[in-house]
């Protein structure tokens, strides 16, 4: 349910063959494009398949920043939609510093962004983006509307002293992760054709490529987001639409810090914009600071009430143990939603909770919910087709989260659908395993040379499925920066399968010490107490994993359920020897 936990974008990638998973659309895609469905030969450029990453800004006219940047000419005095610009606070000096001051450099021609296994990534997503474009002509004008009239910049609010406050209603994640985004963003980019000093749409426009990135597993766009936000700032300096959206976009690369600095000045400019309310919990969370983000969640609820607030004010209670809380606040923020985008967000935030759980019935009532308001929605799909590998329907598990990573390639599907396989054990399977392993590593490949921190991900994914040397350093660096619980978490697994357990065991413990129900946790705990004798603890650990949620994952709850039968059989009995005359 947290940004980063659940935004599918947030696991690492190796990269091979193209995968077995996604073969039916790697030859519609190679049909289409005239190459064979296979990987890509060395050299192969991923400019051949994918635009490079900063095409579609550079497309654009990017207009010259006014030698007073804080005072815009008249012509920028109004937003997309004719309101008022001013409100915005541009009268105010810009800060002192901004976090991420400069545009973001261009990948070099050598990046790791055109490496052919990139290339196959980009491909396979692209793929199924296509048969997706032709649902969005009718959604386009709606939402072009909402992004560049209503999203950002529409209305205003008053503080305590009466002073009119600009809001920054950014759009909600539902209705940034449905098929709408791609109309809305060509929607945008046709609008700064012909309105280039618009800083507000340049800042909405950046947001959308975050958001881009984010659910279509292509972390090529976070440049392109940063030179539209550059350019935002060029035009208004300071401006508040601008600094949220640096930080929504450093939150997505994993700079949790920036995030922080980057949301507290968009809130000096504007304490009531939603967006930096928002990414403020979400830093704070991704930091370890829980008390602090429960804090923060208060204040957004009091300044700006409202479905994204409410799902984030959840997630800090989910994180204490407090599910009952959780569980209430996203329900109300269910019954007041009533756009498809929304509903589909927080149904699907309802069925995360019931799956963490292990309440699949439940789980698969709200993710059925959420696929009535959008049927395309990804993580309900992949919500779904995990509630249903449990629930005895593990072919259609199979085939929905085949359909999820032909789509987009994210490493959490990708690792989920390798385990499958692997449970399965069919014909195939393990060399269709591997493949989605193998994906994985390479969307890392491609997150790293945009900019993503991805050292968690890389250690959660390869202490299973890859170089366990590499998950550990992945995990100490990561603990470096941030002490969250699920780094914890993923350090002690890291350290266990290195067969560290020892040192692991500490912070296994302190992964589970706030309270936080998940299964995975457990699992991990018990089984690094069984490797250090702690027999009893890692009975009680294992049980309450299985009991939780015994369908955590298709080969941890296996291991789980084989480790605990032999923790509790019974010693070997053997008959004492006796002698002829005690028979």
């Amino acid at each position: 349910m947290a940004p980063e936990m659940n935004d599918g974008g947030t696991h690492p990638g190796r990269r091979p063959a193209r995968p077995a998973a996604a073969d039916a659309t790697d030859v519609a895609d190679a049909a289409a494009e005239g190459v064979p469905a296979a990987a890509p030969a060395p050299g192969a450029d991923a400019g051949a398949t994918e635009r490079g990453a900063d095409a579609d800004v550079e497309a654009l006219p990017v207009p010259k920043a006014d030698a007073d940047a804080g005072t815009p000419p008249a012509q920028e005095a109004e937003g997309a939609d004719g309101t008022d610009a001013t409100a915005t606070g541009a009268d105010t000096p810009p800060p002192a510093h901004v976090s991420h001051p400069g545009p973001a450099p261009a990948p070099a021609p050598d990046a790791p962004a055109v490496d052919p296994r990139v290339a196959a990534v980009r491909r396979v997503g692209a793929a199924g983006r296509r048969w997706r474009a032709v649902q969005l002509g009718a959604c386009a004008a709606m939402l072009a509307v909402a992004m560049t009239a209503g999203a950002v910049a529409v209305g205003a609010l008053r503080d305590g002293g009466g002073r009119a406050v600009a809001t920054s209603a950014a759009v909600s994640p539902g209705l940034l992760a449905g098929g709408d985004l791609d109309a809305g963003v060509t929607s945008l980019q046709a609008h700064l054709r012909t309105q280039p000093r618009d800083f507000g749409s340049w800042a909405t426009l950046g947001l959308a490529y975050v958001e881009q990135a984010r659910t279509q597993g292509d972390p090529s766009r976070y440049p392109q987001a940063r030179k539209a936000f550059d350019t935002s700032l060029s035009l208004r300096a300071a401006n508040d639409q601008a600094l949220a959206g640096l930080a929504a976009l450093a939150a997505a690369r994993h700079d949790f810090r920036g995030a922080l600095t980057d949301a507290d000045r968009a809130l000096e400019r504007n304490p009531y914009n939603e967006r930096a309310l928002c990414t403020r919990i979400d830093a704070l969370v991704e930091l370890g600071r829980y008390a602090e983000a429960s804090k923060a969640a208060g204040t957004a609820d009091a300044r700006r009430p409202g479905i994204p607030v409410f799902t984030r004010y959840a997630y800090v209670h989910e994180l204490r143990g407090d599910v009952t809380t959780a569980r209430r606040v996203l329900t109300q923020a269910l019954d007041a939603a009533t756009g498809p985008g929304d509903i589909a967000y927080v149904a699907t935030q309802l069925g995360q909770l019931a799956w963490n759980q292990g309440d699949y019935p439940t789980a698969l009532a709200h993710y059925a919910r959420a696929l009535a308001a959008d049927d395309g929605y990804l993580p309900a799909l992949e919500g779904r087709a995990r509630a249903q590998a449990v629930s005895g329907r593990r072919e259609e598990a199979v085939k929905g989260l085949e359909a999820v990573v032909a789509r987009y390639p994210l490493p959490g599907p990708l690792v989920a659908l390798g385990e499958l396989y692997e449970a399965r054990g069919a014909a195939g399977d393990a060399a269709r395993a591997r493949d989605q392993y193998a994906l994985v590593d390479a969307w890392t490949a491609l997150a790293r040379a945009n900019g993503v921190d991805v050292d968690l991900d890389t250690a959660l994914a390869a202490a299973d499925h890859g170089d366990r040397a590499a998950a550990l350093r992945a995990a100490r660096a990561e603990w470096a920066r941030r002490h969250t619980v699920h780094t914890a978490d993923a350090l002690a697994w890291a350290l266990h399968v290195n067969g560290r357990d020892a040192e692991a065991l500490g912070y296994a413990r302190q992964a589970t010490a706030t309270g936080y129900r998940n299964a995975g946790f457990l699992y991990h705990l018990g089984m690094i107490e069984r490797a250090t004798g702690h027999s009893a603890e890692a009975r009680t650990h294992l049980s309450a994993a299985l009991e939780l949620n015994p369908g955590f994952s298709p080969l941890g709850a296996r291991t789980a359920r084989s480790t605990l039968t032999a923790l509790t059989a019974p010693p070997a009995h053997t008959a004492p020897r006796t002698t002829e005359g005690g028979r």
